[in-house]
């Protein structure tokens, strides 16, 4: 009997790593993220996965982002030598983000095992370098939507759309065993429906098993008509009424590229005020790179956009910064402007750097736009906390907190249910719930029983479960 096991996203929101192994002891590991944020026995987890690498057959990857996409470089420093299905959009991105992932683990260790060596503590190696990184880059096969793949007798799968980033997936396989066809579906991250970018969420064929994220499953976002007139209101707030600087913690990947995208249709419809604005990350560059030639992802709407403008990502007042002199003079710089600065949580790169030297002036003002872990040092500005620790310095917390989750691209917990109208409910036999905090998890599962689906799980860690025939 097939079975399914949970390595990483149990009762957490990163690190998705999620096993299947056939009848037959065929393995299949769905996603092999990165666990990110400030969990307590982080360091093990990330270097030491639960399984034996060199027992993995297949990795299925629903997307780029670190935390599902992240370890793959140490899967394959530690024997696997197998094939990585993804999306062709997903496989570019991955080019960028691991390279960038392995440079900042490297960067990071280094003031780690200075710590270390003071203590007598053992020096540690990275996860991964950029060598694991091109051998990884090496094993991925490029898998189109609604592709239909067959690995096996036992195994086939297909990707949809899951409108959540740049090829984006969700991953449907079908498992056969005892001539019986088990449907199993594995939603990755949804998104957003009316992404002013990407396609909506993709319909898909009815399952026996779902594996489904829940990172918003107890709350809804704003709209976007709010969302954008509240950016737009602390935009003049701090940048003018102030004259403050708008600190923008933004995943590299999409989250910054909406971000421009909204400020340039305020900019071409004369309400941004005239202010720079500073995309500090050499990842986003390159990211921005890459979503331009993958028009295949775009919804219509956008398509058109481009027909006026065929050069969006670029107006008068926005700079692109990727060298490292440019980004520390931002920290001197007096008048204002806004910064959009990579990592999302604020827990590394950059960003850190630009709060740092930003927190204690009150005309300034951090607007947090993405999900952050709690333990993270945006998920503590979230909380209000009233001072916080930045590489080794204690900061009161003078300048302003506000969030817009509007930009998390995450789906609440409506748009999951929207996800979820197509199918029937009664023939969902089990759903597992994956990338949420526990908490979190609990509210949605209790949401998901009163709209009339049965059998809901929240796994723990290297928790097992066996995947009956249906």
């Amino acid at each position: 009997m097939a079975t399914l096991q949970f390595f990483g996203a149990a009762q957490y929101v990163t690190g998705s790593k999620h096993l299947l192994t056939t009848n037959k002891g065929t393995n299949v590991l769905l996603d092999c993220g990165l666990i990110q944020g400030r969990l307590q026995g982080k360091a093990d987890i990330n270097r030491h996965f639960g399984f034996k690498p060199y027992d993995i057959d297949y990795v299925i990857l629903s997307h780029a982002h670190i935390d599902h996409s992240g370890l793959l470089p140490r899967l394959v420093r530690e024997g696997f030598n197998g094939i990585i299905f993804a999306h062709p959009a997903t496989i570019s991105l991955c080019e960028i983000m691991l390279l960038d992932s392995a440079h900042i683990q490297t960067e990071d260790l280094k003031r780690v095992n200075e710590r270390r060596k003071k203590r007598g503590d053992t020096i540690l190696d990275p996860l991964y370098d950029t060598n694991d990184v091109q051998q990884t880059l090496e094993k991925m096969q490029p898998i189109g939507y609604d592709e239909h793949v067959k690995i096996d007798s036992e195994l086939s799968f297909h990707f949809t759309d899951a409108g959540h980033l740049l090829g984006s997936c969700a991953v449907h396989i079908d498992i056969t065993q005892n001539k019986h066809k088990t449907k199993v579906t594995f939603t990755g991250d949804i998104g957003k429906y009316g992404d002013p970018i990407l396609r909506n969420p993709q319909e898909f064929r009815q399952c026996d098993v779902l594996i489904c994220e829940s990172t918003y499953g107890d709350r809804l976002h704003p709209k976007i008509a709010d969302s954008e007139a509240e950016l737009l209101t602390i935009v003049t707030e701090t940048c003018v009424n102030n004259l403050g600087k708008l600190i923008i913690p933004a995943f590299s990947v999409d989250r910054t590229q909406e971000l421009i995208y909204t400020l340039e249709k305020m900019f071409n419809e004369g309400l941004l005020p005239n202010i720079p604005i500073f995309v500090d990350s050499p990842l986003s560059v390159r990211a921005t790179e890459v979503i331009r030639k993958h028009e295949e992802c775009y919804n219509e709407v956008f398509i058109e956009y481009m027909h006026i403008d065929p050069h969006p990502f670029s107006f008068k007042h926005l700079t692109y910064i990727t060298k490292v002199e440019e980004s520390k003079k931002l920290n001197a710089y007096k008048g204002p402007c806004i910064i959009i600065s990579a990592s999302g949580m604020a827990e590394a790169g950059r960003i850190k750097h630009h709060i740092l030297n930003g927190i204690e002036n009150p005309n300034n003002t951090i607007l947090l736009v993405g999900y952050c872990t709690p333990e993270s040092l945006g998920g503590q500005l979230k909380a209000g906390v009233t001072s916080v620790r930045i590489f080794g310095e204690e900061k009161k917390v003078n300048a302003a907190v506000k969030v817009l989750d509007y930009y998390s691209s995450h789906a609440d917990y409506e748009e999951i249910f929207n996800f979820l109208k197509c199918q029937k409910k009664d023939k969902i036999q089990t759903i597992y719930l994956v990338h949420g905090e526990i908490e979190t998890q609990v509210v949605f599962k209790r949401k998901l029983e009163q709209n009339g689906y049965k059998h809901v799980i929240i796994p723990k860690l290297k928790e097992s479960f066996s995947i009956k025939n249906y």
